[in-house]
């Protein structure tokens, strides 16, 4: 039998369902661990989510998303800096531990690439004290780069590990999301370094191509061109032994009936990813 101790379900698979499904979902097929994203927990409030998922007698893997930390004007950086304080509380209340910051793009009319990425590192300074005072690890993630103009100007794991470089690394982690990080050649140096400095606070399953809408073009894992096989044990031999997420945005996956979507993430979660992890 299939050890499924490690595996989450990120909300972001089910796009349709609640949280309360999601839960339900998780409880039915045996999926121990769950990542929700903040609108779940949102629409019945961090207290009584938080309550569902431990009296469920699951854990949450991560909290998505904080970041968008790019802002040049004075009022965006303060809202930038509010918004993600409140996320990180919301991460502590939940027991998330980790909270991901996807750190955003350009600002509208902005072409300065290299002042938009200082201003990241200048709104992370602000938070990790903050982070770290209430027990939340903020969790760089690098995107692919078709994302950089609009989402994250960090697009690959190197870029992050030198981010989080000045913090300890229990305060400022990486995830590794094969989706955004297969193609670059230098991945697996970078998934060493980030496990010499201890800084893997996820790993995150899916697959490609490339649809029409990028932002729905990640495929259940066996279905596209990624090697996880080779990732996994990469991750593997980095010393990550923490929760594997499957985080799915694709339009054909959210309308498929929910209980065989998470049967499916099972069956390709044992049979791709589990026997390298």
């Amino acid at each position: 039998m299939s050890d499924f101790s490690r595996l989450s379900l990120n909300s972001a698979t089910t796009k349709y369902w609640t949280l309360e499904q999601v839960i339900d979902g998780c409880v039915r097929t045996g999926i121990p661990a769950i990542g929700p994203w903040r609108d779940r927990v949102a629409e019945v409030g961090t207290e009584r989510a938080a309550k569902l998922i431990s009296n469920a007698g699951l854990r949450v893997s991560s909290l998505c998303r904080g970041g968008f930390l790019t802002a040049s004007d004075p009022a965006g950086r303060e809202a930038a800096v509010q918004d993600n304080r409140a996320a990180i509380l919301e991460a502590e209340i939940l027991g998330a531990g980790e909270l991901f910051l996807v750190v955003g793009g350009l600002p509208d009319g902005d072409r300065d690439i290299v002042a938009a990425r200082q201003r990241v590192a200048d709104r992370l300074e602000e938070l990790v004290p903050f982070a770290a005072e209430h027990g939340i690890r903020l969790v760089l993630e690098p995107l692919h780069p078709m994302y950089a103009a609009d989402r994250a100007l960090l697009s690959t794991l190197g870029q992050a590990l030198d981010l989080a470089a000045p913090y300890p690394a229990a305060v400022v982690g990486v995830a590794v999301d094969t989706f955004h990080v297969w193609w670059d050649p230098q991945l697996r140096e970078a998934i060493a370094r980030a496990g010499r400095e201890g800084r893997i606070a996820s790993y995150q399953v899916c697959n490609l191509p490339i649809a029409a809408d990028a932002l729905l073009s990640r495929g259940m894992m066996g279905d596209g061109v990624i090697d996880f096989a080779t990732i996994t044990g990469w991750v593997a031999e980095a010393g990550y032994r923490g929760d594997i997420e499957v985080e799915i945005f694709n339009q054909e996956i959210w309308d498929a009936p929910g209980d065989e979507l998470l049967e499916t993430v099972k069956e390709r979660y044992s049979s791709l990813v589990l026997p390298f992890a």
